[in-house]
């Protein structure tokens, strides 16, 4: 910091007089800012004046000791400490000064032997450094609550100066040794305000925050941390404050608060301003530097129903300035114009972009119309851009076919190909349900090539599942191209989204039943080709087709049958009918409410949900297909005559001890209860002997003593 400039003006005139009235003044005012003094000291010390210099830190040093500012008058002798005191002294004058800062600390006296605070004493410089060293340590003194990375919050026990390390507590976690020089990078000392130390100390009193005042719990956060943070980093530091059950709502009222300053687009950040003027200045020089479409971001902000929205004066300023810059757009970014249009009127402030309403921008060649579209950036706005095309423009169907092989927003070519659908008629196929040839040629394309337009094939792809027209079109290249499309390296982005399409409910079990007989080997050969698929739904997709196809399985046809009691086979119809109507639809709410918080590289819930859906989906395959091949066991129907699936058989061990085995199918295998699985090795041996027949069990010899009815 350099000399105040009255203070500068007053040296350079020698002006002495008014110059001891403003230091007097700025002293009395601010003593701890010492600065600014100590600048002026030596700025003093450099024009001759080194005694009225010296004279005025004296004073200074005098107000210092009777407040009792002992860190204060530490950096004072920091800046002026040679024109303070004799060289000899002033070492003496700074242990002296750390004694009154920390002669409480019960590790002060050990650290300041352990940084050697009392050697080479003449060594100013030196000593300098084994201060800030010293401080450093003292952050960490026995009694210090602190956070660490992956272990939580903790308290200093110990301080070992012969190891040089510090003893941490981590409740849940027990102790950890740190050393010194470690714990600065470990380590973060939290101070009585800190939002971790106080969920420790006072719980209550948050929970209380959470309930009564969120804004007050928000900002406490915030400005305990003194930086900005995401959404997630909020929701981390309270958890165990906001029960997940009420976090949607309390995040809702903790943003409404007119000193929250939100930035960034997507991942945004939350910072709590000094004063609710602070927070719209700082949103204001965020606007003015920010890019067009950034500002457009920040306008929706604070018109929106969000955290900010309401700031109108703010907003007004905001709404000019962005109405200056459509005007200055409309000529050669017709796009950037469409979308400042839509939020201006959106706010209620359409009169002030009356100049570039969508029919003006859309007035002109064809050219203007495809141009305008593409330069909507916002994927929700360039829907409304379609749909003003066809309002506007006589040669909507020619820019709407134009712009088919250009497009990727999903609902942009929903709403096209609905359009031209709802319009086609006389230029479309019967087979096409009135698809206008052009449309239908594009369609052909996406099959033909899908690398080309990889978002817009899977677009189709999707669509597919509920539109049976655009199933039945090609229905083996569909399901070819899909399968295809799940290992090529053009759609890693779009992957996942393809591996769902062979789930149950999925475009490629919605296709089989559009395939021909002739066509169903082929489709069995591309589904056994894709590497891609997990294993349960390629096995999912070609029992599903085989069943459709029964000729597929030919010897292979007749599965082994399943023995099981009714009960049994009941309670995993039960099973099955709860997975598939039950818990696959909550997990696939799930999905979708995980895929909506944001970056699914880093999104746990996301990828927790997906592993879900495969567990589930994989459990009701193998459960539909052994229903398939389960046959009940009638025990009223057994023949006891032998051991058979459904009978009771005592066995004459060895040493005249008897045991019974009841033989049932491995739904109902009970080894601890003496029921065993005709599948099992025992099964095996048992089934078909009669009494008197010699079985090997367990090892050792026995025999067939009584064959009975099963009960069920």
């Amino acid at each position: 910091m350099t000399v105040p400039a009255e203070i500068q003006a007053y040296i350079e005139e020698g002006d002495w007089d008014r110059l001891e009235d403003a230091w007097a003044e700025r002293l009395a005012a601010r003593p701890s800012d010492v600065e600014p003094l100590a600048e002026t000291a030596r700025a003093l010390a450099g024009v001759d004046e080194e005694e009225r210099a010296r004279f005025l830190l004296e004073l200074v040093d005098g107000e210092l000791a009777e407040r009792g500012l002992w860190q204060a008058r530490l950096e004072l002798l920091r800046r002026a400490g040679s024109l303070l005191a004799e060289p000899d002294a002033l070492h003496g004058e700074i242990l002296a000064t750390l004694e009154r800062l920390h002669a409480e600390r019960p590790s002060f006296a050990p650290m300041a032997e352990a940084v050697g605070l009392h050697r080479a004493t003449h060594d100013v410089p030196k000593t300098w450094e084994k201060v800030d060293r010293l401080e450093q340590l003292l952050a960490y003194d026995v009694g210090t609550i602190v956070a660490m990375e992956g272990r939580g919050v903790g308290t200093v026990a110990e301080a070992n100066f012969q190891l040089e390390s510090f003893k941490v507590d981590f409740a849940g976690h027990g102790p950890l040794q740190v050393g010194f020089r470690a714990a600065p990078k470990m380590l973060e000392p939290l101070g009585p305000s800190h939002i971790l130390r106080r969920k420790l100390e006072s719980l209550g009193e948050l929970e209380r925050l959470a309930a009564e005042d969120p804004s007050e719990l928000l900002r406490t956060v915030l400005t305990s941390r003194g930086r900005a943070m995401t959404a997630g980093e909020i929701r981390q530091d309270l958890a165990g404050v906001v029960p997940d059950a009420r976090w949607t709502s309390f995040w809702t009222a903790a943003r409404k608060h007119p000193q929250l300053v939100v930035s960034g687009k997507g991942r945004q950040t939350y910072a709590w301003a000094e004063t609710a003027g602070h927070a719209e200045d700082a949103v204001w020089t965020s606007f003015e530097a920010a890019a067009p479409r950034a500002r457009l971001e920040l306008f929706r902000r604070e018109t929106g129903p969000g955290p900010t929205g309401g700031r109108r004066e703010l907003a007004d300023r905001m709404a000019a300035d962005l109405a200056r810059l459509g005007a200055a757009a409309a000529a050669d970014d017709p796009g950037l114009a469409f979308e400042i249009h839509a939020a201006l009127e959106r706010a209620g402030r359409g009169e002030d972009a009356a100049v570039f309403a969508p029919a003006a921008l859309l007035d002109g060649p064809r050219g203007r119309a495809e141009a305008l579209v593409a330069g909507v950036e916002d994927r929700s706005l360039r829907e409304r851009a379609y749909a003003a095309v066809r309002e506007v423009r006589d040669d909507w169907r020619e820019v709407f076919v134009a712009r088919l092989t250009r497009e990727d927003e999903p609902r942009s070519l929903d709403r096209m190909l609905e359009t031209l659908r709802e319009a086609g008629g006389a230029e479309g196929d019967a087979g096409d349900a009135a698809l206008p040839r052009e449309a239908a040629r594009f369609l052909d394309g996406l099959l033909a090539q899908p690398h080309r337009q990889p978002a817009a094939f899977v677009w189709l792809a999707e669509r597919a599942a509920g539109d049976p027209a655009l199933r039945a079109r090609t229905p083996l290249r569909l399901l070819q191209q899909v399968l295809t499309a799940i290992g090529r390296d053009d759609f890693a982005a779009w992957r996942q989204k393809l591996k769902d399409m062979a789930d149950t409910g999925g475009t490629l079990p919605r296709i089989l039943p559009h395939l021909t007989p002739e066509q169903a080997e082929a489709a069995r050969e591309a589904i056994h080709r894709t590497a891609g698929l997990e294993a349960y739904q390629r096995d999912n997709l070609t029992q599903a087709l085989e069943l459709r196809f029964p000729a597929l399985r030919g010897e292979a046809a007749v599965a082994d049958v399943l023995h099981a009691l009714p009960a049994s086979i009941a309670a995993k119809l039960a099973e099955l009918d709860r997975i598939t109507k039950v818990e696959l639809p909550a997990n696939r709410r799930a999905i979708e409410e995980a895929r909506a918080m944001g970056d699914l590289r880093e999104n746990f819930e996301y990828k927790a949900a997906r592993q879900r859906h495969e567990v589930l989906s994989a459990m009701a395959t193998e459960l539909d297909r052994d229903l398939h091949r389960a046959r009940p066991i009638d025990l009223a129907a057994i023949d006891p005559g032998q051991v058979r699936v459904g009978t009771r058989v005592t066995l004459a061990v060895d040493g005249g001890a008897e045991r019974e085995v009841t033989l049932l199918g491995p739904w109902e295998s009970a080894p601890e209860r003496g029921v065993v699985s005709y599948e099992t090795e025992l099964g095996e041996r048992l089934l078909g002997k009669t009494v008197g027949d010699e079985v090997e069990v367990d090892g050792a010899p026995a025999r067939v003593a009584a064959i009975a009815v099963a009960s069920a």
